[in-house]
């Protein structure tokens, strides 16, 4: 027996996505107000989080639901790595810890994975595919805000393995659709994916206390500035 789940889990996490996208780190994140010291900080968040994830789903790629969804092309730890290189140099591992809302997200990870392994298909569509369907567009944003070179930081949005995004997709989908389940199942799973969007938002959350700290930094430099040398010059908008 199987059940639509990928439709489903699109219109059932609609609200969640946009609850997700409305936090104050992803609203200016979009409109290109990206400050580097909080993004690594996020990029390490998610080192954690993908770990755990990876992990977990390496121990059931036998398991008769999770194992149909264990799409390695899909791994985002090695260029995490690569990313937190970059950002915190050969050191990075002595450099960085998962902060207080990505070891509740890493828990939780673990313990379904132990109680109802089953439930990891809500997390993994909620992360990967919004990895897949978004990563260029946010590439670009992070990119030129913070003035990188190539792909410099952006590891985390390059899928060298996955060729045709679309065709990529559309099978993801299909095994989805063709999961063992019953609507019983696929309903907790979608309670899931809401849970995993919270957790997600919740590290957003943490973030954005030092993006503030970071406008405000411009703010005082550029009214500093305009002070001390009498311009009329406005701030960018």
């Amino acid at each position: 027996m199987s059940v639509a789940l990928a439709s489903q889990l699109r219109e059932g996490t609609k609200k969640s996505h946009t609850m997700a996208e409305n936090t104050g780190f992803v609203s200016c994140f979009l409109k290109g107000v990206v400050d580097k010291n909080s993004y690594r900080t996020l990029v390490a968040d998610l080192y954690f989080v993908y770990s755990a994830m990876e992990e977990e789903i390496l121990g059931l790629r036998n398991h008769p639901i999770v194992g149909l969804i264990a799409f390695e092309q899909l791994n985002r730890r090695d260029a995490l790595e690569k990313d937190l290189i970059y950002y915190f140099g050969s050191k990075w591992r002595e450099e960085i810890k998962p902060s207080g809302p990505a070891q509740i997200y890493i828990s939780r990870l673990h313990e379904i994975a132990l109680t109802e392994p089953e439930l990891l298909v809500g997390h993994h569509y909620t992360r990967y595919l919004g990895d897949l369907s978004g990563g260029q567009i946010l590439k670009t944003i992070a990119q030129k805000a913070m003035e990188l070179n190539d792909n410099d930081g952006l590891n985390f949005y390059e899928f060298d393995t996955i060729h045709d995004e679309k065709a990529f997709k559309n099978t993801y989908k299909a095994a989805m659709n063709n999961l063992p389940i019953n609507q019983a199942i696929a309903d907790r799973i979608i309670e899931e994916a809401n849970y995993a969007f919270k957790l997600n938002m919740n590290m957003f959350r943490e973030l954005e206390g030092n993006l503030v700290a970071a406008i405000g930094k411009i703010l005082f430099s550029f009214l500093t500035r305009r002070q001390r040398t009498g311009s009329t010059e406005v701030l960018p908008v």
